[in-house]
């Protein structure tokens, strides 16, 4: 009966409201913060609060009342010297300044110290008075409660410290296992059994042939290697939350192991929610230390973040689903529900899921420019309310929020790290060429580092100025596009240099991927200038060439379709239009292109399609680069492109006649208006074993960047060669949002 009675007193104890104002945490529990320690002396409060005393008014008793009344302070005195054997008498007198009458900051201290009050309380108590009477006198206190608020106090502070070790788990493995995982790259296994590894394990779909593709139009199949982290990241969160519930009878908080389970479960899932928040910011973040020290492409981080979301939801619906029930199943609904705490708790929960929905493939490609804001929004909502959750529930003395404070830290650093990129390279002059229906070319002068992808800001197009698209850099020489410059006309294809380009060379031309803008110590570099409409198909004189940056881009609804408007006439190509631009930059670095540039034995075929040359040919240029100072490599690596493009003007932009032909004279193809035949390309470039051209194991790495078909189709391909024996690597240069 006692023990029923105490669990229909505390239940706003076990929940919260009580605790909700306290002395501020810092930590996690178990890691810095101690909930109930000493126990035995929480134990011996948590019983003897619950008398009347001569002080109290009516059921109220003050804080200053329990710090001056004597019988309570006798008594409370007296238990803990028989019940906290072992424990230092400091620690039990720091607990007793502090935590008597509560745990309130700026209450009253207790008018003496326990070693006074223990010297007061004799003759020492013998026999106890009934919980609930007056306290007249010192009391002994019933072992039974003892023992049931014991269990009470000690088994909730190992739960809650396991949960902080079981979120620390989650969080420090998503950070950690990609680093472990990328350190075996540097393992000198043979390469044949690497190609076959990841033709198995890795680089395949998880099942049917798509992953660019989406299945569906819906979702995107995680390849086998993604699979199985995600596939880790399940289990592990299922297997935490289920798992080391640690259940004692008699309990002061819970009559049955079943209402303790419950709660526990409740409590364990909000934690792991928290604990993921930090993941699913860092897992999004273009500026993602993970991305720095692992060969993992941010298309993968994307991927996993989304499933990192999806159970991250789950847990967050789980706890507040579980505590919906307790509350509905004790007629406490509406009390629960008036409190700030439970409302910005629904708003979280609430928030979280609004996310998911707006975040299905068809939505975020259809409405991009929206999803970009109101994902933001929301995100940023999600973690304000799951703070304001905790706040209003505990003002930060369990250190539940440290959670958020990291997740909100790591989404700070990648905004202040775009605002530090888009700072470097200031504002710039963008200037906006119209090739065809299809394609622009953007240039913008000026840039000269600049690699992998750029998020470029136009935002002098739109009143939404924190819209940004991403698109692949093809760093070239790029003409001084002043307004009084002569343009190519439309019927006219561009000259390039092509004197160091044999006929019979091998390689591809480096006149054909041009040297990177860093290399040149001067500001500005003479080039053979481009034909004028009035110039002979054989002239050319020199002009002035300034390094810069290249972008060729497929334009269709939103911010690229408005880039478009912006060259008036239907004259392709069309005289180039200034607009102000911000580039953020550089993203998408990858161990295995640094390997194109360091393996002597390497051997690149570059697969494109469209616009997707600008995505390998800045890797072809590295597989061709000269070894700078202090390398160990005996000479550049071998590289052939194999381009698919259904646009002549952006065959000639990207390319030009000379530079065409030069693919051609190295092996390579450049397919205008029709598709490559990329089996009988793998077949002949992808040998399955040592051949007159190559009489050792030839190492090739694919790169592919174009459309999603034909960047499945060539995935599928070279997990073919892989398996029949080749030693062959697939880099997908994609990105993904």
């Amino acid at each position: 009966m006692k023990l029923k009675t105490a669990f229909l007193v505390l239940p706003s104890v076990v929940s919260g409201e009580m605790m909700s104002e306290g002395y501020r945490g810092y930590g996690l529990i178990g890691h810095g913060i101690s909930m109930y320690y000493p126990t035995c002396a929480y134990a011996c409060y948590g019983i003897l609060k619950g008398y009347q005393l001569k002080c109290s008014d009516g059921p109220t008793t003050s804080p200053e009342c329990y710090t001056t009344d004597d019988n309570f302070l006798q008594s409370l005195a007296y238990c803990i010297h028989t019940h906290c054997a072992g424990v230092p008498i400091s620690d039990i007198e720091a607990y007793w300044a502090a935590y008597i009458p509560g745990r309130l900051p700026g209450q009253p201290s207790p008018k003496e110290p326990y070693s006074v009050a223990l010297l007061h309380a004799d003759p020492p108590p013998d026999r106890v008075i009934e919980s609930g009477e007056l306290l007249n006198t010192t009391t002994l206190v019933d072992e039974d409660q003892y023992l049931a608020a014991y269990n009470s106090n000690s088994y909730y502070e190992q739960m809650e410290a396991r949960q902080s070790d079981f979120g620390l788990v989650a969080l420090a493995t998503g950070a950690v296992i990609p680093i472990l995982l990328s350190l075996l790259r540097f393992v000198p296994f043979p390469k044949t059994i690497v190609s076959r590894f990841y033709a198995y394990v890795i680089d395949p779909p998880l099942f049917c042939h798509r992953h660019r593709e989406p299945v569906l139009g819906l979702f995107i199949m995680p390849t086998r290697g993604q699979a199985l982290f995600i596939a880790y990241f399940i289990i592990l969160n299922v297997v935490l939350s289920c798992v080391d519930y640690r259940l004692v009878i008699p309990n002061f908080w819970f009559p049955s192991e079943h209402d303790q389970l419950v709660f526990y479960i409740a409590n364990r899932t909000a934690v792991l929610a928290f604990a993921n928040l930090p993941l699913l910011v860092l897992y999004s973040s273009r500026n993602n230390f993970l991305l720095w020290l692992t060969n993992w492409s941010h298309t993968t981080f994307l991927l996993i973040h989304r499933w990192i979301a999806i159970i991250c939801t789950l847990e967050a619906c789980v706890h507040s689903l579980v505590y919906l029930r307790i509350y509905v199943a004790r007629g406490e609904y509406e009390y629960a529900s008036a409190f700030e705490y439970w409302k910005w708790g629904i708003a979280a929960t609430v928030v979280m899921c609004a996310i998911l929905l707006s975040s299905i493939l068809p939505l975020r490609q259809k409405l991009y420019e929206l999803f970009l804001a109101t994902h933001f929004v929301l995100a940023l909502l999600a973690l304000l309310a799951c703070y304001h959750h905790i706040y209003f529930r505990y003002e930060n003395q369990w250190g539940y929020e440290t959670w958020i404070y990291v997740a909100f830290g790591v989404w700070a650093f990648d905004r202040v790290a775009r605002v530090a990129r888009m700072a470097r390279n200031g504002v710039r002059t963008a200037y906006v060429t119209v090739l065809d229906d299809d394609y622009v070319r953007v240039d913008v002068p000026g840039l000269a580092v600049a690699y992998g992808h750029a998020y470029l800001y136009f935002p002098t197009l739109t009143w939404r100025v924190w819209e940004n698209h991403p698109f692949s850099v093809m760093a070239t020489p790029a003409p001084s596009l002043a307004p009084s410059i002569s343009v190519v006309a439309a019927d006219e294809k561009p000259k390039f240099n092509a004197s160091s380009t044999s006929s019979s060379s091998p390689e591809l031309a480096p006149a054909v991927i041009p040297e990177p803008f860093p290399s040149y110590p001067e500001p500005t570099k003479s080039y053979p200038e481009v034909s004028s409409s009035s110039s002979s198909s054989s002239s050319s004189s020199p002009s002035s060439y300034t390094p810069g940056l290249t972008f060729f881009i497929r334009t269709e609804t939103g911010l690229t379709a408005s880039l478009r408007k912006l060259c008036p006439g239907s004259a392709s190509p069309s005289a180039p239009a200034p607009v102000a631009v911000l580039v953020e930059a550089s993203y998408g670095t990858s161990s295995l292109l640094e390997q194109l540039r360091t393996a002597p034995a390497q051997k690149c075929v570059a697969i494109a399609g469209g616009a997707g040359i600008a995505g390998v040919a800045p890797l072809l240029r590295r597989a061709l680069a000269a070894p700078r100072d202090g390398d160990t490599v005996a000479g550049p690596a071998r590289a052939r492109l194999f381009w698919g493009v259904r646009s002549p003007a952006l065959a000639r932009s990207a390319l030009g006649a000379s530079g065409v032909a030069a693919v051609h004279a190295a092996g390579g193809e450049v397919a205008v208006g029709r598709r490559l035949d990329l089996r009988a390309i793998l077949e002949r470039e992808v040998p399955v074993g040592p051949s007159p051209a190559a009489p050792e194991h030839e190492h090739v790495t694919v790169v592919v960047c174009g459309p999603d078909p034909m960047a499945d189709e060539v995935r599928e391909l070279v997990r073919e060669r892989a398996l029949r024996g080749a030693s062959v690597r697939l880099l997908d240069e994609a990105y993904s949002w």
